[in-house]
């Protein structure tokens, strides 16, 4: 998506602001409302390309600072990027690097030039630039590349938030000044702010300034309150422009999904599905379950009666409670196919429910299928 013609908006919600859109990368259109599997190094943890694609996704996320510090750009241009290195052959979207340099490195430095910082994994120094950023996702390969944003943590005082504005915007300036040259992607913005609304109008305008190819919501799911989630991205959503795709990222459970599609949201990324299948953890539409559960013990339903992907249609929760308390690995596996087709089958019926017209009732319905989270 190098245009922003080839962004379309297919159909929208007359009571919402939800809507069902279209874009087009090098590497395959995708349509949203989409989610995306985290593949932070490289890989979506336990499965493979080929189980991604069956599963419907259509899009993952790599991470810029982890590729970077492992296994290393060399070794990924070896392979002319990303995609042939893992064998993916969708769209890939790269963040940064900046939510991780805050959340897991040990911060020297951050000035306008950029961020200094400590590996997390020997300690070793490097210098994180708007301008590197943009020639490591470059590098990478990466369909849809990010900005480097001052990632602000929750709470946070209103003069240090603007400050973090102010950064972010020099550096947004900086990643599209060299994103220019060479326009092989998609470059989103991304919007920071903190809680206090007018930062996060200003940080709006100031990107919708400098012009992207879409804008991501920032500085969310970093300890704040569910209520001031929803309020900070339902407000920068409806601010920021309608012609481009807007991204919410880290976030990730289907009912916060559900309700930021109503207020506008196209893009979704967050590691939960991943993480809570490896821990048990299982969306079904009835709610969520634990397969350790001892009801589980002699069970011989599927996951999920309703569900169609590998896992359900081949398996019983009797069985797959046992790999789990076995600690086999075949448990990580099933259970990461079954939470990522569940997601994929998701973001598929609500962009049906958008494009059909009956969004509002698909949402009630998703709620009042929903369970005690026994799954009994």
């Amino acid at each position: 998506m190098r245009n922003l013609e080839e962004f379309k908006i297919l159909s929208q919600c007359n009571e919402t602001r939800a809507r069902a859109t279209q874009f087009i990368t090098q590497h395959g259109s995708v349509e949203t409302p989409v989610f995306m599997p985290v593949g932070t190094l490289g890989t979506v943890k336990s499965v493979s390309p080929e189980e991604l694609k069956a599963a419907g996704v259509q899009i993952i996320l790599g991470n810029t600072y982890h590729l970077y510090l492992r296994p290393g750009l060399d070794v990924i241009e070896l392979f002319s990027g990303l995609h042939k290195f893992m064998g993916w052959e969708g769209p890939i979207l790269t963040d940064s690097g900046g939510f991780q340099i805050f959340s897991l490195a040990k911060l020297v430095t951050l000035s306008d030039e950029g961020v200094i910082f400590r590996s997390h994994i020997d300690g070793s120094k490097h210098l994180l630039s708007p301008e590197k950023t943009i020639d490591l996702q470059n590098r990478i390969g990466a369909d849809l590349i990010m900005c480097l944003d001052n990632c602000l943590p929750y709470p946070i005082s209103k003069d240090k938030a603007e400050e973090g504005v102010a950064m972010t915007t020099s550096w947004a300036r900086r990643c599209k000044s060299v994103w220019e040259i060479q326009k092989k992607n998609a470059l989103f913005g991304i919007v920071q702010g903190g809680a206090f609304n007018d930062l996060r109008k200003r940080s709006v305008d100031e990107l919708a300034e400098i012009g992207f190819s879409g804008y991501a919501v920032g500085g969310l799911s970093v300890g704040e309150p569910k209520e001031c989630l929803l309020d900070a991205a339902g407000y920068t959503l409806e601010q920021l422009p309608k012609d481009s795709p807007k991204y919410v990222m880290g976030v990730g459970a289907p009912e916060d999904i559900l309700e930021l599609v109503s207020l506008g949201a196209d893009m979704f990324d967050c590691v939960l599905p991943t993480r809570n299948a490896r821990n048990g953890s299982l969306f079904t539409s009835f709610g969520t379950i634990n397969i350790c559960n001892a009801a589980f013990k002699q069970d011989i339903q599927p996951l999920d009666p309703e569900c169609n992907c590998y896992t359900c249609k081949n398996y019983s929760r009797a069985y797959l409670r046992h790999l789990y308390m076995a600690k086999e690995l075949l448990a990580y596996r099933l259970n990461t196919i079954h939470n990522i087709s569940y997601y994929s089958s998701l973001m598929k019926r609500i962009r049906e429910a958008i494009s059909n017209g009956v969004f509002l009732s698909f949402k009630k319905n998703f709620y009042d299928l929903r369970k005690c989270d026994n799954g009994l």
